[in-house]
Protein backbone atom coordinates (compact mmCIF):
# COMPACT_ATOMS: atom_id res chain seq x y z
CA UNK A 1 0.00 0.00 0.00
CA UNK A 2 1.44 3.32 -0.89
CA UNK A 3 0.65 6.42 1.55
CA UNK A 4 -2.63 8.44 0.32
CA UNK A 5 -1.92 11.45 -1.42
CA UNK A 6 -4.62 13.14 -0.51
CA UNK A 7 -6.30 14.78 2.87
CA UNK A 8 -9.69 16.66 1.76
CA UNK A 9 -10.99 15.38 -1.49
CA UNK A 10 -14.50 16.42 -3.77
CA UNK A 11 -16.01 13.22 -4.56
CA UNK A 12 -18.45 13.87 -7.89
CA UNK A 13 -21.06 11.37 -8.35
CA UNK A 14 -23.45 11.04 -11.26
CA UNK A 15 -27.00 10.84 -10.45
CA UNK A 16 -27.18 7.65 -12.27
CA UNK A 17 -24.27 6.24 -9.35
CA UNK A 18 -27.72 6.63 -7.16
CA UNK A 19 -30.26 4.71 -9.79
CA UNK A 20 -31.33 0.91 -9.17
CA UNK A 21 -31.72 -2.20 -11.50
CA UNK A 22 -35.33 -1.72 -11.05
CA UNK A 23 -36.14 1.57 -12.17
CA UNK A 24 -35.81 3.92 -9.58
CA UNK A 25 -34.54 6.88 -10.09
CA UNK A 26 -33.20 6.99 -6.15
CA UNK A 27 -32.67 3.47 -5.22
CA UNK A 28 -32.40 3.59 -1.33
CA UNK A 29 -30.60 0.02 -1.27
CA UNK A 30 -27.91 1.92 -4.04
CA UNK A 31 -27.97 5.07 -2.15
CA UNK A 32 -26.95 3.49 1.80
CA UNK A 33 -23.87 1.27 -0.20
CA UNK A 34 -23.04 5.05 -1.94
CA UNK A 35 -23.25 6.19 1.61
CA UNK A 36 -21.44 3.22 3.16
CA UNK A 37 -18.47 4.24 1.06
CA UNK A 38 -18.40 7.86 2.13
CA UNK A 39 -18.39 6.72 5.59
CA UNK A 40 -15.74 4.28 5.17
CA UNK A 41 -13.44 7.08 3.38
CA UNK A 42 -14.41 9.66 6.31
CA UNK A 43 -13.69 6.99 9.13
CA UNK A 44 -9.94 6.53 6.91
CA UNK A 45 -9.31 10.58 7.97
CA UNK A 46 -9.90 11.74 4.84
CA UNK A 47 -12.00 15.20 4.61
CA UNK A 48 -15.44 14.93 1.94
CA UNK A 49 -16.96 16.82 0.14
CA UNK A 50 -19.59 16.13 -2.36
CA UNK A 51 -21.35 16.72 -5.47
CA UNK A 52 -24.20 14.90 -7.32
CA UNK A 53 -25.66 14.93 -10.44
CA UNK A 54 -29.21 15.26 -11.43
CA UNK A 55 -29.66 12.85 -14.25
CA UNK A 56 -30.83 10.25 -13.09
CA UNK A 57 -33.95 12.55 -12.13
CA UNK A 58 -33.60 15.08 -14.87
CA UNK A 59 -31.11 15.90 -17.24
CA UNK A 60 -30.93 19.72 -18.58
CA UNK A 61 -29.58 19.46 -21.30
CA UNK A 62 -31.42 16.76 -22.97
CA UNK A 63 -34.56 18.83 -22.17
CA UNK A 64 -33.43 21.71 -23.94
CA UNK A 65 -32.85 19.42 -27.21
CA UNK A 66 -36.66 18.37 -27.04
CA UNK A 67 -38.00 22.06 -26.47
CA UNK A 68 -37.37 23.29 -23.18
CA UNK A 69 -35.86 26.76 -22.92
CA UNK A 70 -32.17 26.04 -22.06
CA UNK A 71 -32.30 28.22 -18.57
CA UNK A 72 -35.74 26.34 -17.59
CA UNK A 73 -34.25 23.19 -18.28
CA UNK A 74 -30.97 23.88 -16.44
CA UNK A 75 -32.39 25.43 -13.66
CA UNK A 76 -34.91 22.43 -13.29
CA UNK A 77 -31.63 19.59 -13.69
CA UNK A 78 -30.59 21.97 -10.52
CA UNK A 79 -33.44 21.14 -8.84
CA UNK A 80 -33.03 17.84 -9.49
CA UNK A 81 -29.42 17.44 -7.65
CA UNK A 82 -31.01 19.09 -4.18
CA UNK A 83 -33.38 16.12 -4.55
CA UNK A 84 -30.27 13.71 -5.01
CA UNK A 85 -27.97 15.66 -2.67
CA UNK A 86 -31.14 15.16 0.09
CA UNK A 87 -30.71 11.37 -0.47
CA UNK A 88 -27.26 11.36 -0.17
CA UNK A 89 -27.56 13.06 3.50
CA UNK A 90 -30.60 10.94 4.62
CA UNK A 91 -28.45 7.64 3.84
CA UNK A 92 -25.61 9.06 5.71
CA UNK A 93 -26.89 10.06 8.76
CA UNK A 94 -28.73 6.95 9.17
CA UNK A 95 -25.55 5.40 9.72
CA UNK A 96 -24.00 7.97 11.82
CA UNK A 97 -22.36 10.33 9.52
CA UNK A 98 -22.78 14.31 10.63
CA UNK A 99 -24.20 15.50 6.92
CA UNK A 100 -24.55 18.99 5.54
CA UNK A 101 -25.74 19.87 2.41
CA UNK A 102 -25.47 23.28 0.88
CA UNK A 103 -27.17 24.70 -2.72
CA UNK A 104 -26.27 27.40 -4.74
CA UNK A 105 -29.58 28.24 -5.19
CA UNK A 106 -30.88 29.26 -2.05
CA UNK A 107 -33.86 26.95 -0.22
CA UNK A 108 -33.68 27.66 3.02
CA UNK A 109 -36.29 25.31 4.24
CA UNK A 110 -34.37 22.57 3.45
CA UNK A 111 -30.82 23.17 3.33
CA UNK A 112 -28.20 25.76 3.81
CA UNK A 113 -26.75 28.10 1.47
CA UNK A 114 -23.78 28.28 -0.40
CA UNK A 115 -21.69 30.12 2.00
CA UNK A 116 -17.18 29.06 1.50
CA UNK A 117 -16.12 29.43 5.27
CA UNK A 118 -19.16 27.73 6.95
CA UNK A 119 -18.29 24.99 4.74
CA UNK A 120 -15.10 25.04 5.63
CA UNK A 121 -15.70 24.99 9.18
CA UNK A 122 -17.96 22.17 8.54
CA UNK A 123 -15.06 19.87 7.18
CA UNK A 124 -13.21 21.00 10.05
CA UNK A 125 -15.52 19.60 12.82
CA UNK A 126 -15.33 16.01 10.52
CA UNK A 127 -18.59 16.87 8.70
CA UNK A 128 -19.27 15.55 5.02
CA UNK A 129 -20.66 18.85 2.97
CA UNK A 130 -22.75 17.72 -0.21
CA UNK A 131 -23.08 21.01 -2.69
CA UNK A 132 -26.19 20.62 -4.61
CA UNK A 133 -27.45 23.24 -7.43
CA UNK A 134 -24.68 23.32 -9.30
CA UNK A 135 -23.16 26.59 -9.51
CA UNK A 136 -26.53 27.85 -9.18
CA UNK A 137 -26.49 29.25 -12.98
CA UNK A 138 -27.45 27.50 -16.72
CA UNK A 139 -25.31 27.05 -18.76
CA UNK A 140 -22.89 25.32 -16.42
CA UNK A 141 -22.76 21.21 -15.77
CA UNK A 142 -22.50 19.63 -12.33
CA UNK A 143 -18.78 18.74 -13.20
CA UNK A 144 -17.39 22.27 -13.91
CA UNK A 145 -19.57 23.02 -10.42
CA UNK A 146 -17.54 20.29 -8.81
CA UNK A 147 -14.39 21.47 -10.13
CA UNK A 148 -15.33 24.87 -8.67
CA UNK A 149 -15.94 23.59 -5.14
CA UNK A 150 -13.00 21.71 -5.11
CA UNK A 151 -10.88 24.97 -5.83
CA UNK A 152 -13.19 26.85 -3.35
CA UNK A 153 -12.75 24.16 -1.04
CA UNK A 154 -8.92 24.30 -1.26
CA UNK A 155 -9.04 20.13 -2.15
CA UNK A 156 -5.97 18.33 -2.82
CA UNK A 157 -8.08 16.12 -5.59
CA UNK A 158 -11.47 15.76 -7.21
CA UNK A 159 -12.41 12.36 -7.00
CA UNK A 160 -14.51 11.56 -10.18
CA UNK A 161 -16.79 8.00 -9.22
CA UNK A 162 -17.80 6.35 -12.64
CA UNK A 163 -19.19 2.78 -13.71
CA UNK A 164 -15.74 1.91 -15.60
CA UNK A 165 -12.49 1.74 -13.80
CA UNK A 166 -10.86 5.05 -15.28
CA UNK A 167 -10.00 6.97 -18.17
CA UNK A 168 -9.75 5.23 -21.76
CA UNK A 169 -8.60 5.98 -25.61
CA UNK A 170 -11.95 4.71 -26.07
CA UNK A 171 -15.13 3.70 -24.70
CA UNK A 172 -13.89 0.16 -23.09
CA UNK A 173 -18.34 -0.74 -22.96
CA UNK A 174 -17.84 -0.73 -26.95
CA UNK A 175 -14.08 -1.26 -28.27
CA UNK A 176 -12.73 -4.29 -26.62
CA UNK A 177 -9.21 -3.59 -27.12
CA UNK A 178 -9.28 0.25 -25.58
CA UNK A 179 -6.38 0.86 -23.71
CA UNK A 180 -6.85 2.39 -19.97
CA UNK A 181 -4.19 4.97 -18.90
CA UNK A 182 -2.38 5.02 -15.50
CA UNK A 183 -1.82 8.89 -15.60
CA UNK A 184 -2.79 11.01 -18.26
CA UNK A 185 -2.24 14.75 -19.30
CA UNK A 186 -5.24 17.72 -18.36
CA UNK A 187 -4.18 18.65 -22.72
CA UNK A 188 -4.06 15.29 -23.42
CA UNK A 189 -7.70 14.83 -22.07
CA UNK A 190 -8.42 18.22 -23.79
CA UNK A 191 -6.83 18.19 -27.16
CA UNK A 192 -8.32 14.11 -27.62
CA UNK A 193 -12.14 14.61 -26.60
CA UNK A 194 -11.86 12.15 -23.61
CA UNK A 195 -14.75 12.53 -21.66
CA UNK A 196 -13.44 12.72 -18.77
CA UNK A 197 -15.67 15.93 -17.65
CA UNK A 198 -16.57 18.90 -19.60
CA UNK A 199 -13.69 21.18 -21.08
CA UNK A 200 -14.14 23.97 -18.72
CA UNK A 201 -14.15 21.46 -15.63
CA UNK A 202 -10.83 20.15 -16.82
CA UNK A 203 -9.34 23.68 -17.53
CA UNK A 204 -10.65 25.03 -14.56
CA UNK A 205 -8.81 22.04 -12.55
CA UNK A 206 -5.60 22.32 -14.65
CA UNK A 207 -5.49 25.93 -13.23
CA UNK A 208 -5.66 25.01 -9.75
CA UNK A 209 -3.46 22.01 -10.22
CA UNK A 210 -6.01 20.12 -9.07
CA UNK A 211 -5.82 16.29 -10.14
CA UNK A 212 -8.86 14.55 -10.87
CA UNK A 213 -8.52 10.62 -9.82
CA UNK A 214 -11.26 8.64 -12.21
CA UNK A 215 -12.39 5.24 -10.79
CA UNK A 216 -15.26 2.92 -10.58
CA UNK A 217 -17.82 3.83 -7.30
CA UNK A 218 -19.58 0.75 -8.42
CA UNK A 219 -17.10 -1.05 -7.43
CA UNK A 220 -18.07 -2.46 -3.12
CA UNK A 221 -14.92 -1.11 -1.40
CA UNK A 222 -12.93 0.95 -4.15
CA UNK A 223 -13.49 4.45 -3.13
CA UNK A 224 -11.57 3.89 -0.09
CA UNK A 225 -8.76 1.58 -1.60
CA UNK A 226 -8.49 4.45 -4.04
CA UNK A 227 -7.76 6.78 -1.61
CA UNK A 228 -5.42 4.68 -0.15
CA UNK A 229 -3.13 4.49 -3.18
CA UNK A 230 -4.26 1.18 -3.83
CA UNK A 231 -7.41 -0.07 -6.30
CA UNK A 232 -7.77 0.57 -10.07
CA UNK A 233 -8.10 4.64 -11.05
CA UNK A 234 -6.91 6.78 -13.77
CA UNK A 235 -4.88 10.50 -12.79
CA UNK A 236 -5.55 13.23 -14.62
CA UNK A 237 -2.79 15.83 -13.64
CA UNK A 238 -0.14 17.82 -14.81
CA UNK A 239 2.21 16.80 -17.69
CA UNK A 240 5.24 15.39 -15.67
CA UNK A 241 4.40 14.87 -12.19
Amino acid sequence: MTNPRFKRILLKLSGEVLMGEGGLAIDPVVTARVAGEIKDAREAGFELCVVVGGGNIFRGLSAAAKGIERATADYMGMLATVMNALAVQNALEQIGVDTRVQSAIPMQSVCEPFIRRRAERHLEKGRVVIFAAGVGSPFFTTDSGAALRAAEMKCDALFKGTSVDGVYDADPKKVATAKRYETVAYSTVLAQDLKVMDASAIALCRDNNIPIVVFNIREAGNLAAVLQGDGVSTIVQAQGE
